[in-house]
This record gives structure tokens, C-alpha cells and sequence, in this order.
């Protein structure tokens, strides 16, 4: 048995971790039907307990039936679940081609990327990954291989799905064609909450890439003061390079195995989060930044998590739509004045989502924040905010979630009846399992 634990490093459970190579090693595994059942596993990037399986078996997808093909001329790319973005997008750059959808780090698997259907900072344009991707390759708790396409109820439910169809076995997406690996950026301050939602909701249709970092620990007329970044494409003309489309990139730090709990706290954060707003620019335009920059800062210091020490970190991320704008300057204003140290706080707005019944993106907003796990009073805390955000018809990000309860997810999901159902007619012994999926009573 090994201990697996989520990029949050809380809540470790023991399971049996396999890494089949083939597709028949791992028929064999669905025949063994294990008695805790299954779950399929990438890099391990879900915050909470989604690839998790305490007592049963997590099966490690990186090296089953590993490859990719990219068609040139149409930008369309086949890969196998366990290739990562951080491999597509080294190779797929200097070929001119672009990923349709990143989160905030690369090292997410394709097979993850479908699964969690992942968002990132161009969701207002081009929705999540699952909209991209053409087809998909299930394999399904009887051990058979189905190709399923976005006519296929069992796609829908499999998209977002969080694994609990089948074993993700390869996508076929779309990507965009790119002229460079660079982005002409404009960077502003905002001076509290309101004034950086305004600016958002004018200005965003000009950009495809947009996000927001939050001061949390600001307070009063600053409540919620913010630095937005706003990004397209470079193009050739933009960028004076011999090799515009170069991209190699890598970690530059590795943090220490051991990292002393509360390092970040809400007076080293202050200080931290005092340095950054200041240090941006008030405005500025026209900034050419590198493709590791401008979406993966975070991947450039190797295991960043471990700075929370060994309690872990929680990330908290909602979504509520347009209509519930109020319900995030609730929370906003509440976050700030218990001064909660969130290292990282973003706000994104979030456009069209698709047809997957536990996909979280909605039309609206979206708000995501990592907190060191064990601050005083933060369940409680959080768990009036679940209570606001169901009321505003907002729901949480189950990639990201580790604490959220099942009658909270039947107040949020409102398909999910729908996706049980799916699941039960694939599924009906209910070999696909997770810590999550228990938790949740999916």
C-alpha cells in the first residue's frame, strides 16, 4: 500500500498504486474487479481526494499506451490520457500550435485535463477543454474500449466527470495556431473589488487571456484591491526574436523537503501581498511576457506546495453567475475582514460552459483562493460561504474541493441525477471509486 494525498498534502489514505503500460493490462485489472474498486490517476494536481482510493487500487496512467500525433494543418491533436501538457506544449509550440485550454500549472495529464475539464484564464472566450475535444477513448468498468463523441450522453458525463465513468485511455482536441510563445500583456491596478469587476466586465471582450489577483488581507476603501492581467497572443511583428516560437521551459527552485508550518501566515503574506500590488504597475501596456510568465509562474519553483508545511494547503474555489455578483463581494468582504492568508487569490470571469454534468465553469464569476489548512475557525467559515454560494445558484470546483458536503453538491449540481443515472448504466457495481466519490456519495 502506498499513501497518496492530493497537491493540497492533506488527508493522506492508503491504496494500491498500479501503472499498467497496455490497454490489456489494464482489462485485467477492471477483471479483477478489486473489492474498494478503482480510480485512474495522472500527476496528482486535484487539490483534494479525487484521485484517491483508500484501501482499493489507484491505477497510474502515465505510462498506459504513451504517445501523441498532432495533424499540422489542422491543429488537431490525438494523445494518450497520460501525456502531460507541460510534453504537448514543449513540442506543440515551436510547432506553431497552442493548447485550447491551460490551467495555472502545466503539469496536469490530458486524460486530468478531460476529466476535472479544466478552465484557465481564457474561459470568457473559449470555455473549458471538454468544448475542444472531438473525441475520447473510455475504457468501461465491463473491459470494453468505447469511442465516444459530444453526440454521446456518456461523453457529457464523462467530461468533468472526475473519473468515474472508465479509465480516460487518449483525446482528440483542437489547439490554436501561434505566430510566437510570447504575449503582449497590459497589467493594472485596481483599487478595491468593485473597481476590478468593473474593469472586467468593460474590457475583457478585447482579450482572450484574463485574471485577477486579489488582495485578501487589504481593508477598508482597499477591500479586495487587485492587479489585472490581460493577454493576446504575440504575433511576429510583435516580438524581435530570431526564434519566436522557442518554448523550453523548466523549474528554476525546488523548495526544501521541509518547510516550517505557518511560514505563511497573514503577517508574512501582508508584507508579501504590500510588495506585489506596489511593485505592479499602475497601468501599463503592451508588455511582451514569456508563455511560462504570463499562465505558469507557480511551475517555475519545483513542489511549491510543500511552503505550507506539513498541515497542507485547502484551496476554496466557487463559481457564482452574474447575478450573484453580490454574493462574491459577501465573501470578499468577509474573507477580509477575518484576514484569511490566501497566498494566491484569482478572479476570473467565466463565459459559455459545456453540456457536462459536472463540468463547474457557468456563466459568471469564479473565485479561487489557497489557505494553509488548520487556521482557526476556517471550516466554519467555509462553510457558510458554501451555504451563500448555493443560495446565489453559484456551485464549488470538484478538482479543487476536499471538504465540500454531499448535500451541498445536491444543492449545486443540478444534473446530477441526470449523471448518476449515466453512471449507473456503465457503472452499475460501481467499480470506479475515489475518496471523493465516497465523500460526496457519488
Amino acid at each position: 500500500m502506498t499513501f497518496l494525498t492530493g497537491w493540497g498534502r492533506t488527508a493522506p489514505t492508503p491504496a494500491q498504486v498500479v501503472r499498467p503500460r497496455t490497454t490489456e493490462e489494464l482489462a485485467k485489472l477492471l477483471a479483477d474487479r478489486p473489492r474498494r474498486g478503482l480510480i485512474a490517476r495522472g500527476l496528482g494536481r486535484s487539490y483534494g481526494d479525487a484521485a484517491q482510493n483508500a484501501g482499493g487500487v489507484v491505477v497510474d496512467c502515465a505510462d498506459l499506451d504513451l504517445g501523441w500525433s498532432l495533424d499540422q494543418e489542422s491543429g488537431t491533436v490525438t494523445a494518450s490520457a497520460g501525456t502531460s501538457l507541460h510534453d504537448l506544449m514543449s513540442a506543440l509550440v515551436p510547432r506553431g500550435w497552442f493548447v485550447p485550454v491551460t490551467p495555472g500549472t502545466r503539469y496536469v495529464t490530458v486524460g486530468g485535463a478531460v476529466a476535472a475539464d479544466i478552465h484557465g484564464k481564457n474561459h470568457h472566450v473559449d470555455s473549458s477543454f471538454g468544448a475542444h475535444v472531438t473525441s475520447l477513448t473510455l475504457a468501461t468498468a465491463d473491459g470494453s474500449i468505447r469511442v465516444l463523441t459530444p453526440g454521446d450522453r456518456l461523453f457529457w458525463a464523462t467530461v468533468g466527470g472526475m473519473g468515474l465513468t472508465g479509465v480516460i485511455l487518449s483525446a482528440t482536441f483542437t489547439c490554436v495556431p501561434v505566430e510566437t510563445s510570447r504575449f503582449k500583456v497590459d497589467v493594472e491596478q485596481a483599487r478595491n473589488l468593485d473597481h476590478v469587476i468593473e474593469l472586467m466586465a468593460e474590457g475583457d471582450h478585447r482579450y482572450r487571456y484574463t485574471v485577477a489577483w486579489i488582495d485578501l488581507l487589504a481593508t477598508g476603501a482597499h477591500t479586495g484591491r487587485a492587479v489585472l492581467t490581460r493577454g493576446n497572443h504575440a504575433l511576429r511583428e510583435d516580438v524581435r526574436s530570431a526564434a519566436p516560437l522557442a518554448y523550453a521551459p523548466r523549474p528554476l527552485l525546488t523548495t526544501p523537503p521541509w518547510v516550517p508550518n505557518g511560514l505563511l501566515n497573514r503577517w508574512t503574506l501582508r508584507a508579501f501581498n504590500e510588495a506585489w500590488y506596489h511593485k505592479s504597475p499602475r497601468v501599463r501596456r503592451g508588455v511582451i511576457q514569456s508563455l511560462t510568465t504570463f499562465f505558469h509562474p507557480l511551475d517555475g519553483v519545483r513542489d511549491w506546495n510543500r511552503l505550507y508545511g506539513s498541515r497542507g494547503l485547502l484551496q476554496y474555489q466557487f463559481a457564482v453567475p452574474d447575478e450573484g455578483l453580490e454574493t462574491l463581494r459577501r465573501i470578499v468582504a468577509r474573507l477580509s475582514a477575518h484576514g484569511v492568508a490566501s497566498f494566491l487569490t484569482v478572479l476570473k470571469r467565466f463565459g459559455p460552459g459545456t453540456p457536462g454534468h459536472l463540468s463547474f465553469p457557468m456563466p459568471g464569476w469564479t473565485l479561487a483562493l489557497d489557505i494553509p489548512a488548520g487556521v482557526p475557525g476556517l471550516d466554519r467559515l467555509l462553510t457558510l460561504f458554501d451555504e451563500w454560494v448555493a443560495a446565489a445558484g453559484g456551485r464549488l470546483y470538484l478538482a479543487k474541493d476536499s471538504r465540500m458536503s454531499a448535500e451541498t453538491l445536491r444543492a449545486t449540481y443540478p444534473r446530477l441525477g441526470e449523471w448518476r443515472e449515466i453512471r449507473s448504466s456503465v457503472d452499475p457495481d460501481g467499480v470506479f471509486r475515489s475518496d471523493l466519490a465516497r465523500r460526496l456519495g457519488l
